[in-house]
């Protein structure tokens, strides 16, 4: 075999014209693709046209080149199929006749492949014998698939007909299908096991293109057709199977060809960057309720999904093809149903033609039936044929309305039931409000799944507060789940809170109608149904409340009651709620937005005992709680007094026992002190540190502690803010780092001495605030940001000030907010820090004399503006 060598560059006219005319032919090719209407059948005249032009490049480098007349040029991999896309790689086998290469022909095989690289075509070249070939294909699945594709571009035909034999011998049908099946498994788990991801690789994703290329490629091994007409004609799909498989690649094909010609490069993500761009390549528009980039997406999407439920479908039917000799076992589950060895089997190929009820009879018999792992190829293929059966007729019938309800209130299997619901696209078209969700994509940088993946993970995270198994997650939340009598309720509300996503106006508003005629059509009785439809409506208030107002103050908690009315709707709105959280990314959720719940979800529940809540023995037991801590740690009795002598009635109510024992016994030393105290300990909730700082109050101190967090490279997740009655600031940082990773406490433990060193050192400073950091922006923030918006409104006692900034995250932010209003003299009695994924929404309280006045409002307002957007 000759060894690959980079080649060097050769000189020459001849080979100067011909990489022109190459370079030029391309070029006009791809020009011509983008300037026509965009269609399938457009980019398959593109991939077969650049093939034809690379075929004819070879050809005539090959004769220049003087090549044996006993060898041949052979393309492989996506080249050999016949589909070169604008920049993908041209790969090519230089097959030599048996017997070792002499020097003369090693070196016109070697100029062959320079003169290749010297005109820009830069192949993936392999050169050997037909023996070589068999020897590798052999070792290697991916050599066997590669070769399987072959075909013959020029050279000596007789030569490549053995060779096609030879390697089409050396395949093992049943070996090369587990391979390429373990294969597929593996590429599936790298992408997440979704073809629903932000950023989806069209060709390598589940449901791209190499989905439809396993199916060929074990087809062709197995002699059962090497395209989709010919696997129609062997019976292993049907015709309208054979529509649907030409009609998403296409699409596929379609988006891959234009991403390549737009990106310039080869680039088989759709990556934010570029998905605005192919979108108005392909001629699609933003409309009031969607971006361009959006409807790309959902239709990608749309395509992906139907992929991968063809190739699941074909890959079981070929796997019966081969292993025909091992044939599952049959037990009868009813007349209707069969399990083969573990798969749900329809008992004849009409029976929903025959008996539409049986449809979703089949989800119920999933559940009801251990030891079923999933469909088989016949069911899924039954039941992707019975889509057009389930119209308005259908979704009407009674007897499918209480199928469905049935399938909700069984006691296991719910979680998977309902994702095969949605795999199979029953749900879609039973829930036809459900349908306009499917593959819809929101780009708000805080969900990273697609709405229908959102609510079916959302299902799935309230489903796990009734399974005993996971109580270990959310322990209060399994608590409070296990003396809950409905669990059917929760899923309902979970599957519909999101549901009117995309249509403009207020989703949850619009979710509420929808659910309120669900109920009435499904028989749900009027208390229960008004349980829903309130979920529906409410299911952002409780996270609205407990992240960005202040759960201190009595007023907040008694008109949160009032909206939520009952214990009941109260367990089930904070039980929906963190189940919402938890499904939308898994950056979002962490134990400090865990604990506010908790405390929401705990004083909204004495507040709704029938009396206001009292505040007063509230608190006592509270300092109560705190001394007992003191003398946990060896305090001396009368410690906290000192400190606790200048406080006000709101510190206590801002904090809880841990940490106003942790101040106390911090602090009891340094009551007048003239120096900054800071003293930092590892969270008591989650990841990352608490920090104290206690200091003679001024303008500018919670700017400079913000500044040495950015510049230290730390991230606020919260403060607490108070000026005790002497004047000095104690406030308290809840913060991470980076660089420790989740659950890394000794990480945290080794930062301690050096925030309590660097940020006393900091505070000390009395020059001029330093300009803020601009911290750099990620990919998703530039393709997607987020229009800056801030909102000061006074509260209702007119006497302090709301202040709201929304905005796209990134370091210094919260410092150079702060920088605003110490510049003019604001005050911060309060800080909610709240990051969404990539996007911050922040909420201040304030008092300050400019406040008062509408002049200096404006233009803090528009300071606030320069300080949060994004550059």
């Amino acid at each position: 075999m000759l060894a690959q060598t980079q080649p060097d560059a050769t000189a020459g006219g001849s080979v100067a014209a011909l990489r022109a005319r190459f370079r030029d032919g391309k070029r006009a090719l791809i020009d011509h693709f983008l300037q026509s209407r965009a269609s399938a059948p457009a980019a398959t005249r593109l991939i077969r046209a650049l093939t034809r032009h690379v075929d004819a490049t070879l050809a005539e480098l090959w004769r220049n080149a003087g090549m044996p007349p006993a060898a041949a040029l052979v393309a492989v991999g996506g080249y050999g199929r016949g589909e070169l896309y604008p920049h993908s790689d041209v790969d090519v086998l230089v097959l030599l006749p048996d017997g070792a290469p002499n020097d003369a022909m090693r070196a016109t095989v070697e100029g062959f492949i320079t003169a290749c690289w010297d005109i820009g075509l830069e192949p993936g070249s392999s050169v050997r014998t037909v023996d070589e070939c068999v020897a590798e294909a052999r070792a290697d699945v991916t050599v066997q698939t590669a070769l399987l594709e072959a075909r013959f571009v020029c050279g000596t035909k007789r030569l490549f007909a053995t060779f096609r034999r030879a390697a089409e011998d050396a395949i093992e049908p049943a070996a090369f299908l587990r391979a390429k099946t373990l294969e597929m498994r593996q590429r599936h788990t790298k992408y997440e096991d979704t073809p629903y991801s932000l950023e989806p690789n069209c060709k390598e994703s589940p449901g791209g293109l190499r989905d439809l290329q396993v199916v060929i490629w074990v087809s062709r091994a197995a002699g059962l057709g090497r395209s989709w007409s010919e696997l129609a004609a062997t019976g292993l799909i049907t015709p309208f199977e054979v529509k649907q498989l030409q009609r998403n690649e296409g699409t596929l094909q379609l988006i891959r060809a234009r991403l390549h010609a737009v990106a310039g490069r080869r680039e088989d993500r759709l990556v934010f960057d570029l998905q605005t761009a192919v979108a108005e390549s392909i001629g699609y528009t933003s409309s009031r309720t969607q971006r361009s980039s959006e409807v790309l997406m959902h239709r990608y999407y749309w395509a992906a999904k139907a992929v991968t439920q063809l190739n699941q479908i074909l890959m079981l039917n070929i796997e019966e093809r081969i292993n025909a000799s091992e044939t599952a076992p049959m037990r009868p589950i009813n007349d209707r149903f069969l399990d083969r060895g573990g798969m749900l089997e329809v008992a004849r190929d009409d029976l929903y033609t025959q008996d539409p009820h049986a449809i979703l009879e089949t989800f119920v018999i999933f559940e009801q039936s251990p030891g079923i792992q999933g469909f088989s190829a016949r069911t899924l293929r039954a039941l992707y044929n019975a889509r057009n059966l389930m119209d308005a007729g259908f979704r009407r019938d009674p007897v499918n309305r209480a199928t469905f309800m049935d399938i909700l209130r069984q006691p296991q299997g719910i979680t998977h039931a309902m994702r095969l619901l949605n795999q199979t696209s029953v749900l879609g078209r039973y829930l036809w409000v459900f349908r306009r969700i499917v593959g819809r994509m929101q780009h708000d940088l805080f969900h990273v799944y697609t709405v229908d993946q959102h609510i079916l993970m959302v299902l799935r995270n309230v489903r796990r507060f009734f399974i005993p198994e996971h109580a270990h997650e959310y322990p209060f939340c399994s608590q409070l789940a296990s003396g809950w009598d409905k669990p059917w309720v929760l899923y309902v509300a979970a599957l519909f809170h999101d549901v009117a996503k995309g249509r403009g106006g207020d989703h949850s508003e619009l979710g509420a109608r929808e659910v309120r005629h669900f109920c009435r059509d499904h028989g749900i009785d009027r208390d229960d149904a008004s349980l829903i439809e309130f979920l529906v409506r409410q299911h952002l208030t409780m996270s609205t409340v407990a992240q960005k107002e202040d759960l201190s103050d009595a007023d907040v908690v008694r008109a949160f009651a009032d909206k939520v009315g009952t214990p009941r709707r109260l367990t089930a709105l904070y039980l929906l709620t963190v189940a919402d959280i938890r499904g939308t990314s898994p950056k979002v959720w962490n134990a400090w937005k865990g604990k506010l719940l908790e405390d929401l979800y705990r004083v909204t529940l004495r507040a709704l005992g029938g009396a206001q809540p009292n505040m007063v023995a509230d608190l006592e037991a509270r300092k109560q709680e705190a001394i007992q801590i003191l003398a946990l740690h060896s305090a001396l009795p009368g410690t906290e007094g000192p400190l606790w002598k200048t406080l006000e009635v709101s510190y206590f109510a801002r904090h809880d026992a841990t940490e106003i024992a942790w101040h106390a016994r911090s602090l009891w030393r340094h009551i007048e002190t003239s120096e900054p105290v800071v003293s930092a300990r590892p969270s008591p909730v989650g990841d990352g540190l608490q920090v104290l700082v206690y200091s003679p109050d001024r303008p500018d101190l919670f700017a400079r502690i913000c500044g040495y967090f950015d510049g230290a490279g730390f991230s606020i997740q919260d403060a607490k803010i108070h000026t005790s009655r002497s004047g000095y600031a104690l406030d308290t940082f809840q913060v991470v780092h980076p660089s420790c990773e989740a659950g890394d406490s000794s990480g945290y433990r080794d930062l301690i001495s050096l925030i309590e060193t660097q940020l006393a050192l900091a505070l000390d400073s009395t020059g001029p605030l330093p300009e803020p950091s601009r911290g750099r922006l990620s990919r998703r923030v530039k393709s997607f940001p987020v229009t800056p918006r801030v909102s000061l409104r006074p509260d209702e006692r007119a006497q302090r000030w709301l202040l709201s900034v929304s905005t796209s995250d990134r370091s210094g932010l919260l410092y150079a907010i702060a920088r605003v209003l110490a510049s003019h003299h604001v005050n911060l009695q309060l800080a909610k820090v709240t990051t969404l994924g990539e996007r911050v929404e922040d909420t201040f309280l304030v008092d300050g004399p400019a406040l008062q006045q509408t002049r200096a409002q404006l233009q803090i307002e528009s300071e606030l503006l320069d300080a949060a957007a994004p550059r």
